[in-house]
């Protein structure tokens, strides 16, 4: 029997991982599988080794004070992988830790294929790393067509599977009625998967709120939360008392918020083209502590920090980064755009471009499950 363990890092690497198994479940339902992963591989039947928010840590500090427990996870993880004895190392996105397993168990095993999905970003800071990647992984899946040089000027076998999040996709209408007031506006808000992230953002996005009514009083604010940190999104919203607020952590409902919003203030990160994707009009905020911070703006070479700012290099999507990650920013770039409609159309315009660049011919989860049949079979 064939066999493949997945290691992922946190949510988003979850939910692609997921969606790559169920193409393979429907053409090889024989396949077993064990991963390090959360909710979504969790729902295809396949248990994670330990909770996935044991490893989800942002920023130096962070990955500092649990450097212990991580390393304690990287080496159960390289441990179980062994055990496992897969045919293939499926490795998605969080390359600080999945890359740091594809290494460790290359060196134990070298007959298990390493695949890894969801190129580390060599073109925003160290990309001298591209040089060891040769020594232990067989095949990188790219998300982006402009990543492919890095790789094959170092002769490392790679696909570009284009992103999932910006897929056309055809979907049923839900009522949404019983969740929002029919005369109310959607505003979504996008605050995070990682708890520290959360915990930074939630004060100031509850306070832009605040600002909001001050002014209007016919918009309603929706978290888009995940199963992990609902609870805590949901108890900070409750003490803040606002009463025009949601919290919605279903992947189908929030989905058909998102179509049905007409503005979105989103955390730096992949979600941005999911929004980009339904056609809202959004800005991006993004905060860290001031010692992450400064090593971030030291080891970083790229302007932007949204992918479609990057791809275009220059912004087609306001950033507000750190001291501008605040209330009162917040509020007047909302306003401004609220109010000028032919701004938000503009920049609907622009993004639908830059995605037709990065979509793959059928779809992303097709590509890679394709491309992992492959090593099964070699």
């Amino acid at each position: 029997m064939k066999k493949i363990f997945i290691v992922t890092g946190e949510p988003s690497g979850d939910k692609l991982a997921s969606l790559v198994v169920s193409k393979l479940k429907i053409s090889d339902p024989d396949i077993m599988y064990s991963c390090v992963g959360g909710t979504h591989l969790n729902s295809l039947g396949i248990k994670s080794i330990f909770e996935l928010n044991e490893i989800t840590h942002i920023g130096f500090t962070s990955v500092l004070l649990n450097i212990f427990k991580i390393r304690n996870r990287l080496n159960k993880t390289v441990e179980q992988v062994i055990k496992f004895n897969p045919d293939i190392l499926f490795t998605v996105d969080s390359p600080d830790f999945t890359l740091r397993v594809a290494r460790l168990v290359k060196k134990k095993n070298r007959n298990i294929k390493t695949v890894h999905y969801v190129a580390p970003q060599v073109w925003v800071w160290r990309k001298g790393r591209v040089k060891k990647f040769k020594n232990f992984l067989d095949h990188v899946l790219l998300l982006f067509n402009f990543e492919k040089k890095y790789f094959d000027n170092e002769s490392i076998p790679n696909t570009f599977v284009g992103h999932p999040l910006v897929e056309k996709q055809v979907k049923n209408r839900t009522d949404l009625s019983n969740i929002i007031p029919q005369d109310k506006k959607i505003i979504s808000l996008f605050a995070g998967s990682r708890t520290s992230e959360t915990n930074l953002l939630m004060p100031i996005l509850i306070d832009f709120i605040r600002m909001m009514n001050n002014k209007f009083q016919d918009y309603l604010f929706v978290f888009h939360a995940t199963e992990t940190n609902k609870i805590l999104i949901n108890k900070k919203v409750k003490i803040s008392n606002l009463k025009n607020i949601e919290v919605i952590s279903d992947e189908y409902i929030k989905s058909q918020i998102l179509s049905n919003s007409i503005f979105a203030v989103s955390k730096s990160g992949t979600i941005s083209l999911e929004i980009c994707n339904a056609k809202v009009p959004s800005i991006i905020i993004y905060k860290m502590n001031f010692f992450n911070f400064m090593i971030v703006k030291f080891l970083v070479k790229i302007k932007y920090a949204n992918i479609i700012n990057i791809i275009n290099n220059k912004e087609v999507i306001p950033e507000l980064i750190q001291n501008e990650c605040n209330p009162k920013e917040i509020y007047k770039s909302v306003v401004y755009f609220l109010r000028n409609p032919s701004l938000m159309e503009k920049q609907i315009q622009d993004c639908q471009i830059t995605l037709e660049e990065i979509r793959s011919k059928t779809s992303s989860a097709n590509e890679v499950s394709s491309i992992l049949k492959k090593y099964l079979v070699s």
